[in-house]
């Protein structure tokens, strides 16, 4: 009877042959709350396979789904922000960076590359939401408008990837300059007649919906993000009345005339090589 019963009590293997499921090996989607793989989340694009939610990705994923065969030169790597205020709240700014350098391996909140996308040339600037909410200060506005720059001087239309929680308040009217000053660009590339993409992912809030976000020749998004000025809270306190269903999601935004287009992750290098091939 011992194939069913249990004669020794307790687990017996040591500790030196348990095995430890690698970090980041699986993950939960927050919407229908079932375990991902992740090699599956890598082929399905980072869609849930699921339901079809739009998981969080960063500039590493957003460029590893665009650019052919993952194949790009990254731009103006290596900038990095001051801290010209002095700033300290909870704890000093210089501190805060340093803690985001360490935790991300990033620079700061946003990433420009130039590569091929569908066989096309295309620069692509792309913000990184866990780089202190993937908030906009001077260095953010330095590579868009160094990259707005870069299309110019060689004829290459710009994408630029949105995902912010708005504008840095430890850079306070630093920070706040920089929607003057990347609109001002974008201009000068709207006169270069050179296109600009803008691709509004969840959550795009803030200064940064107020100015570079919403200023493309198309705007487009992905399904369910989040994107607005303020947050839904901070308005529903403000005029003291029920949002309605779905408020600042990206179809309502769409529905309201705000976006040209949604797009689902998994189809957007098709679509976009399309669009680059009719405006060429």
């Amino acid at each position: 009877m011992a194939w069913f019963k249990r004669e020794k009590k307790g687990i017996i293997t040591s500790t030196e042959e348990k095995k430890e499921t690698p970090d980041g090996m699986w993950n939960k989607c927050p919407s229908c709350k079932k375990p991902l793989h992740y090699a599956e989340q890598v082929e399905n694009k980072y869609v849930c396979h699921y339901c079809g939610y739009h998981l969080r990705i960063g500039s590493k994923e957003y460029f590893e789904i665009l650019f052919d065969n993952n194949q790009f030169t990254e731009l103006f790597a290596n900038i990095r922000s001051g801290d010209p205020l002095d700033f300290t709240d909870t704890k000093k700014y210089t501190e805060r960076l340093e803690e985001s350098y360490i935790k991300t391996g990033l620079n700061d909140a946003i990433r420009s590359a130039t590569g091929k996308l569908g066989e096309q040339d295309l620069v692509i600037a792309c913000m990184d939401f866990n780089f202190i909410g993937g908030s906009m200060g001077s260095v953010v506005g330095e590579k868009i408008a160094r990259s707005i720059d870069y299309s110019i001087a060689n004829k290459i239309p710009f994408m630029m990837i949105s995902k912010s929680g708005g504008a840095r308040m430890m850079e306070a009217a630093f920070s706040l300059m920089q929607m003057a000053k990347t609109s001002a660009k974008l201009a000068l590339l709207s006169q270069a007649k050179l296109p600009y993409i803008s691709l509004l992912t969840d959550p795009t809030t803030g200064g940064v919906t107020a100015s570079y976000a919403m200023l493309g020749d198309i705007n487009i998004s992905e399904p369910g993000a989040l994107i607005g000025f303020a947050g839904p809270r901070v308005i529903k306190e403000t005029i003291k009345r029920d949002l309605p269903k779905g408020f600042q999601t990206s179809e309502f935004v769409l529905e309201h005339g705000f976006l040209d287009f949604i797009v689902d992750r998994r189809q957007m290098k098709a679509k976009l090589a399309s669009f680059l091939r009719m405006i060429k």
